[in-house]
């Protein structure tokens, strides 16, 4: 199965910043929680007399269900859907295998991301048809997933993986340990390398079957630009993210040598302008699409976080730019100088918070710093930590049937450091019904540039958490300095 995406990466950008990965492997320490909680099923009412005929899931549909799981279920927006059907309705006769049907899962993330399972199944999220410009640009997205399809990728990768597994296990029997070792190290190179060469292969075969399908080829080295850009900006938000959904980055690199294989073989089919990209239709098709975090599992507005389902909300100390996760609420402040985790257990019963902070939660806890307190009217315990060159102000606070834990750390923990630190953690709170009912999505809104217009007025519209001018020129592939055209529609943020 290919569940890697379109564009094969490694972590470059994503390891920049090595103050911040220092930070956020110290707040790790606490282990594993999560901000999910799983409630019990509704009561049904009685049960009917004749038991419902069950149907038995088959692999596909098992891997169907735990992909649109993982990348928080299917976003519902059914003209949306037909609209990218549509394109791949075009884009299977023009494969190579024109038999094979082709389905399109749109998945309510804002991930930049789009794989497929080798039924023919693709998927694509929302975060990606928010960076996408033109119909040409999701078909060049698509057509590379319809690549590893028909080139069947995933069986290939499979077999090899045996091979290499046969082969390390024979080289730990019959030679030294240190040998198994090293033959486990060349099979791991050996299979990168094989993975690489499928995502060249795909791209090839992604740009020859959006120009046999009439689009525009250049659409892919389009993209590509686009999504270069994507993660520069992202780099310099928030230097790295891991939250367990891989997005479009995690295995596939948008490096400039693939930008330049792209538009090579677009140009052995012929110069720029051949080819179909219907940027009007395409940005209809997506006028209104969500954009960013899904209200229902938690906004970031700023320095604010709030969840409405959960019930909580809390403010990070001013210059924090926030990340939310289904495990955490991660945030970093002056390229990783300052860190901060937010995240949430099951409360044991009977025991105290106080026990709770005590019980080997967190290494490094100076117990006489211990304090207990009340933020926002809700029990809560704070005290200070300390491990390698990072210390920590912590705070656990009782909500109902959790506990949540708060950790920012700081290479020095001075007077007015604290005194921000614990501002924040006074700011925690039960969300008001009036909080909740103010929780709206942010959308993509299509409007036409006015004259005297530019990217900065447009900017001055966008609802985003930093750097609206980058924010607005990347999703409309715009470089810096550009001028906007008076009637043309150009993509913005809104709520």
């Amino acid at each position: 199965m290919n569940v890697g995406g379109l564009i094969e990466a490694n972590f470059g950008a994503r390891k920049a910043g090595g103050h911040l990965a220092f930070a956020l492997a110290a707040l790790l320490l606490a282990g594993c929680a999560t901000l999910e909680r799983v409630g019990e099923p509704p009561h049904a009412g009685p049960l009917p007399d004749v038991a419902p005929r069950q149907t038995l899931d088959t692999p596909e549909t098992l891997e169907h269900k735990r992909l649109v799981a993982i990348y928080g279920g299917e976003y519902n927006a059914p003209a949306l859907r037909r609209y990218v059907n549509d394109i791949l309705v075009r884009l299977a006769p023009a494969s190579d295998n024109p038999g094979q049907v082709f389905k399109a899962t749109l998945l309510n993330s804002p991930i930049v991301n789009a794989f497929a399972l080798p039924t023919g199944n693709i998927y694509v999220t929302r975060g990606l048809l928010a960076l996408a410009n033109d119909s040409s640009e999701l078909a060049a997205v698509m057509a590379h997933e319809i690549g590893h399809v028909t080139a069947r990728h995933a069986s290939l990768r499979a077999e090899e993986e045996k091979r290499a597994a046969v082969i390390s296990q024979a080289a730990a029997v019959i030679q030294s340990r240190q040998k198994g070792e090293e033959v486990q190290a060349t099979s791991r190179v050996s299979i990168a390398s094989f993975s690489r060469q499928q995502e060249i292969d795909a791209d090839q075969i992604g740009v020859r079957v959006i120009a046999r399908a009439g689009f525009d080829p250049y659409g892919a080295s389009r993209f590509l630009v686009s999504l270069g850009r994507a993660t520069a900006l992202r780099a310099a938000l928030l230097a790295r993210k891991n939250d367990g959904k891989p997005d479009i980055l995690a295995t596939h690199p948008a490096t400039p040598e693939r930008i330049a294989l792209v538009t090579s073989v677009a140009r052995q089919i012929g110069a720029p302008g051949l080819g179909e990209n219907d940027r009007a239709s395409y940005l209809s098709a997506i006028d209104g699409l969500s954009y960013g975090d899904d209200p229902s599992e938690g906004f970031i507005r700023g320095a604010r976080f709030v969840h409405p389902r959960l019930g909580f909300g809390f403010s990070a100390p001013e210059g924090f730019v926030l990340d939310n996760s289904a495990r955490a609420i991660l945030g970093v402040k002056g390229g990783g100088e300052e860190a901060l985790r937010l995240d949430s257990v099951r409360a044991a019963p009977g025991q105290s918070l106080e026990a709770y902070v005590a019980s080997g939660w967190v290494d490094g806890l100076m117990a006489s710093s211990i304090e207990t307190l009340e933020v926002s009217g809700l029990p809560a315990v704070t005290a200070t930590a300390r491990a390698g060159e990072w210390n920590f102000r912590i705070a656990v606070i009782r909500l109902d049937n959790d506990i949540y834990r708060l950790m920012y750390a700081v290479r020095a923990l001075n007077d007015d450091t604290d005194r921000r630190f614990r501002a924040s953690i006074a700011s925690f709170h039960r969300v008001s019904p009036e909080e909740t009912a103010r929780a709206r999505a942010l959308k993509v809104a299509v409007i036409a540039a006015a004259d005297g217009d530019a990217p900065s007025t447009m900017a001055a519209r966008m609802v985003v958490p930093d750097r609206p001018l980058e924010h607005f020129l990347l999703l409309n592939g715009l470089e810096p300095g550009a001028a906007l055209k008076p009637g043309q529609r150009y993509k913005i943020v809104i709520e």
